[in-house]
């Protein structure tokens, strides 16, 4: 999709189709025709928000979009609003569509909307059959699939805010690419290539990958142990990106990547297995992130680590009481194998540390107990810094991608102590599951400001209108957003 901006009126453009929201406690914009001021007076339109009305006039298809109250509107309901747009615009099969910016409003706005269109139009369908030249068609859908263009309209200068907003959500959508694919598909080496090819295609960012063999000489027997019972190669990705004129601290970003967890020996129930191919989703926001920043030439400096494996059982698994030492000594018992992700992120948390990040933001989808503690909507954060912490929510608050603090009080640290080793990576008491797993990983980070979030909630069937079902590519931008807290203003 071609995504831009114009200061002319959004009649004057080449748009099809014309997007005007409008406000439950304010008349509508100078640029609205005629034919909705009578579709709001003969209450055939609502102002609530994603309240959607057409009409035809110079030319054009109008959709009037209901906004609420301009008290409660914020970049996340504009988001929103788009979302509802898009898909109406592609019931009526507009191809170019043009959304007035509200008045009074900033460039966060414009922004918003276009992460709601771009988001909303993503389809994953790498693995669909095409229909053959001269079948009879039957039942399918002719409409197109795609806007082929975007333009935000507003008398406000918009092009740089709404062209990065666009190159954030491409981004989030490649990661979306990434974690849609099948465990077949995506295995840790086909994930490692393409953090490679990225750094191929863009300048300032470069990209490193170990396999087997490295990672145990790195001393990663957590890592190690988990990757042991596939046959697939695992691949310990490590990234660089070198802005501008960078002299802040060096921002580590750490994310997990299992292909597909069955759970090892510790096998898990059938139902639902097949959504384990999502146990990569950190791995994914990180490398995608990572990339949008290279693209935006932000003026800091990045290393990110991304460990990726398979969990699967064999001969050669891991088994529930082994006892396997991380890249810092610490000793692991290993009394669920299920609970792999954080022996995965112990290593790559320690090598982010060795690689020189000032600041530390791990993400991964690790505990099932995040889920029912906060559903979908926020995610669990846990961090060792206030300050940190702090941004990482102000970030998740710009972004729509929110998150929620909880404790790491030293009482949990008493939970994952081991009885044969220094710690256990799944403490029988099933207490507190999201913060044991935030207190387990807080022992890799040495004083490293660090934060940790638990994204299983949330990376995948998000439920909102511009991310429904399958992969959100949740974290994206809010890692975007906070690096962008880092850069001078």
């Amino acid at each position: 999709m071609e995504v831009s901006a114009t200061t002319q009126p959004a009649a004057a453009t080449g748009a099809d189709t014309v997007a005007l929201g409008v406000f439950a406690d304010e008349e509508l914009s100078g640029q609205a025709p005629g034919e909705l001021r009578s579709l709001l007076e003969s209450g055939e339109a609502a102002r609530a928000p994603k309240s959607l009305a057409l009409a035809h006039a110079e030319g054009k298809r109008w959709l009037l979009v209901g906004l609420g109250a301009r008290a409660g509107f914020d970049a996340e309901t504009a988001r929103v609003a788009a979302a509802a747009a898009r898909e109406r615009a592609r019931e009526l099969s507009a191809r170019t569509l043009c959304w007035i910016a509200p008045e009074q409003t900033g460039a966060h706005v414009a922004a918003a909307l276009v992460e709601g269109t771009v988001l909303a139009d993503y389809r994953f369908e790498r693995f669909k059959s095409v229909p053959q030249a001269g079948g009879d068609g039957a039942g399918e859908d002719e409409r197109p699939k795609h806007l082929e263009r975007l333009l935000v309209s507003s008398p406000q200068e918009l092009g740089p805010a709404v062209s990065e907003a666009a190159l954030v959500a491409e981004a989030v959508n490649a990661a979306r690419d990434l974690q849609n694919r099948p465990g077949n598909d995506l295995t840790p080496t086909a994930m490692a290539e393409h953090a490679r090819g990225l750094a191929g295609e863009i300048d300032g960012l470069a990209a490193d990958v170990e396999g087997r063999e490295g990672i145990a000489a790195r001393g990663m027997g957590a890592f190690s142990a988990v990757a042991q019972g596939s046959e697939q190669e695992p691949a310990l990705i490590t990234m660089r990106y070198e802005g501008p004129g960078a002299n802040g601290p060096a921002l580590g970003f750490v994310g997990k990547a299992v292909t597909f967890d069955s759970g090892g020996i510790s096998l898990k129930p059938g139902a639902k297995m097949a959504e384990m191919k999502f146990d990569m989703s950190g791995g994914a926001a990180v490398i995608e992130a990572l990339a949008a920043i290279a693209r935006l030439r932000l003026p800091l400096n990045v290393v990110a680590v991304v460990g990726a494996t398979e969990n699967l059982p064999s001969g050669r698994s891991v088994k529930p009481g082994d006892i396997v030492e991380a890249a810092n000594g610490k000793t692991i018992e290993v009394n669920n194998t299920d609970a792999e992700g954080r022996l995965v992120l112990a290593d790559c948390l320690c090598h982010a540390v060795a690689q020189g990040a000032d600041r530390i933001v791990d993400l991964a989808t690790l505990t099932g107990a995040v889920i029912v503690a906060l559903g979908s909507t926020y995610s669990g954060l846990m961090s060792n810094d206030d300050e940190l912490a702090q941004r990482v929510s102000d970030a998740g608050a710009e972004t729509g991608e929110i998150v929620w603090r909880l404790p790491l009080h030293r009482e949990y640290s008493e939970l994952i102590k081991g009885t044969y080793g220094d710690l256990d990576n799944a403490p029988e008491a099933r207490k507190a599951g999201t913060v044991v797993g935030g207190a387990f990983l807080s022992n890799f980070v040495g004083e490293v400001p660090w934060a940790h979030l638990d994204i299983a909630g949330s990376a995948w069937d998000l439920g909102r209108p511009y991310a429904g079902k399958g992969a959100s590519g949740y974290g994206v931008r809010l890692l975007v957003a906070l690096a962008r807290s880092y850069c001078p203003q």
